[in-house]
């Protein structure tokens, strides 16, 4: 991970394009309900804040280490809404 700003800035685009493609879900599937989409985004928003907390957390003795770990969570969580996604259909 090369810097904080880079961190947030991968949060903020991994996060953001998963509920932009939530969006076209819903544009595409416009006859289906869409209260298992809108737990999606709102999952997306909670992991973006949750996220971004801990990027902020400025208390972290091994800020690395910290890093790493947040940059595997995005990976985790990410993957994890991205298939929530894809069960939509």
């Amino acid at each position: 991970m090369a810097n904080k700003r880079e961190l947030k800035k991968d949060i903020n685009y991994v996060l953001g394009d998963i509920i932009e493609a939530v969006y076209v879900w819903e544009l595409a599937n416009a006859q289906k309900p869409t209260k298992d989409s809108e737990a999606v985004i709102d999952e997306a928003i909670v992991t973006f804040d949750e996220l971004i907390a801990r990027v902020n957390d400025r208390s972290v003795e091994n800020k690395k280490a910290h890093f790493k770990a947040i940059s595997a969570d995005l990976e985790s969580k990410g993957r994890a809404l991205i298939e929530k996604i894809n069960k939509l259909n």
